[in-house]
C-alpha cells in the first residue's frame, strides 16, 4: 500500500480542484481516484483540497485533517449526495488488541487508533452540519 504518484485524471472538468496536482499515496488511493474519475454518476470529487480542524487526544492540541476524497454522486434516488471518504487499513479502523507489554508497536498502534478515531468525530460533525455522508474504504471496500 506504499505506492506513491501523480493521477492524471481522464475528466479533468470532474475534478473540484487543481487536476495537475492530485497526489495518491496508495494503491489503493490510486483505485478510488481511477474509480470516481471514471464512474458517471459521481459528478465531482476531489482529493486533499480541504481540511477539518481536531484536536489531538495525544496532544490535546488542535490539528488539520485533510480527508482523502470528497464526492458528489447522483445517487439511485436522483438526488445529489456529497460524501466525504478516508481510505485506510481495516486494522486501523478496529481498536488495537490489549496487549501486557506496552511495546512501542502496541503504543503506536494506539496513537494511531486514537487519532484517527478523533479525526473521523470531527469530520462525521463536519459531514452532519453540511448534510454530507461520511464513509470509510478498506481493503474489504475494495475486494483486495
Amino acid at each position: 500500500m506504499t505506492m506513491k504518484g501523480r493521477y492524471k485524471p481522464l475528466n479533468p472538468k470532474k475534478y473540484k480542484g487543481d487536476p495537475t496536482n492530485i497526489i495518491y499515496r496508495s494503491s489503493w488511493e490510486r483505485r478510488c481516484m481511477i474509480y470516481f474519475d471514471r464512474t458517471p454518476n459521481i459528478l465531482e470529487w476531489q482529493s486533499e483540497e480541504f481540511f477539518i480542524p481536531y484536536k489531538s487526544p495525544v496532544d490535546g492540541k488542535i490539528h488539520r485533517y485533510f480527508p482523502d476524497f470528497k464526492i458528489k454522486v447522483l445517487n439511485k434516488e436522483k438526488n445529489f449526495e456529497s460524501i466525504l471518504i478516508e481510505v485506510k487499513p481495516f486494522k486501523q479502523t478496529q481498536p488495537p488488541v490489549v496487549q501486557k507489554r506496552k511495546t512501542k508497536r502496541y503504543i503506536n498502534e494506539v496513537t494511531t487508533y486514537l487519532t484517527n478515531e478523533a479525526k473521523w468525530k470531527a469530520a462525521m460533525n463536519f459531514c452532519g452540519d453540511r448534510k454530507w455522508k461520511f464513509q470509510l474504504i478498506t481493503e474489504k471496500e475494495l475486494g483486495i
